[in-house]
């Protein structure tokens, strides 16, 4: 059988799923999921953006076809493994866009690698995890969880992500990545991001960011966009109507563009190195 994607070992010793398209020597884009997604992710996002970047989606660890450690959820190695997937691809900076987990990583990994990090988007980013009911609601379920994950549960929590219609085909998709996660990966990964801090990670972020919210998302309030606003050193706020959690999802096209715009600004100001690889 085919596979819809590539794969790299780090040298941390993870093998990584991803999709890359554009030119190999034009601005690099990385994109990171969310919970429990994949690079499918941004099947719908990617067909919006320029040829002339390259925009690659990775599989973080525990997720679709990447590796799978028992260990290393947490944020700050997730951010890790971001370094390390860059340092395999040769690559020396990029800007990264991450929806929901993916972007907390972004933001991690902007803060601790700033060298590497020239921009970051944030898709529907939590500025804290404790005290939210619906990430309270989502810890009770998955406690519960035995060996397997139930379909019918994934298909109500992917739902939750949305707040209008998005292809049946590609709902399909992601529930079924969804379901390549282990519970272990559920749990450890869920762990990881209930002992994040974005707002720390906020502060210690110079690279400029651009912040991506639905107006209807049901996971992250607006407080959380506002506190992440006045955290960052250089921060724009973009929120998006009749959108929920996943706008992404539900306005691939709209979304593209606020990246594109932002993009071509670092690319303006001489930020986005074209082509840059290592020696």
């Amino acid at each position: 059988m085919r596979s819809d994607c590539s794969f790299v070992r780090a040298a941390n010793g993870l093998r990584f799923a991803y999709v890359e398209q554009g030119e190999r020597d034009g601005p690099v884009v990385l994109m990171l999921h969310g919970y429990t997604d994949s690079h499918r992710s941004f099947d719908l996002l990617r067909p919006h953006l320029p040829e002339s970047w390259r925009a690659i989606a990775l599989t973080q660890r525990g997720h679709g076809r990447s590796d799978k450690p028992d260990t290393g959820y947490d944020i700050a190695s997730m951010a890790a493994d971001v370094r390390a997937f860059l340092d395999a691809l040769n690559i020396e900076r990029a800007v990264i866009v991450g929806h929901s987990m993916g972007a907390a990583v972004a933001l991690q990994a902007a803060a601790a690698y700033p060298e590497r990090v020239c921009g970051a988007v944030l898709i529907g980013a939590f500025a804290g995890y404790r005290g939210n009911e619906n990430v309270a609601g989502l810890v009770e379920e998955v406690a519960r969880f035995k060996d397997k994950v139930d379909p019918e549960f994934v298909l109500a929590f992917q739902e939750s992500t949305v707040a209008d219609m998005i292809p049946q085909r590609f709902l399909d998709t992601v529930i079924g990545e969804s379901l390549r996660c282990p519970a272990h990966v559920w749990r450890a990964a869920l762990d990881g991001q209930l002992s994040a801090d974005p707002i720390s990670a906020a502060i210690s972020c110079k690279a400029p960011v651009a912040l991506i919210r639905g107006a209807l998302d049901a996971l992250v309030p607006h407080a959380d966009q506002l506190a992440l606003r006045d955290a960052l050193l250089s921060a724009r706020n973009f929120t998006m109507c009749g959108v929920g959690h996943s706008p992404h999802w539900e306005r691939p096209e709209e979304t593209a563009n606020l990246i594109r715009a932002f993009v071509g600004e670092r690319a303006d100001a001489g930020a986005v190195l074209s082509g840059a690889v290592f020696g």
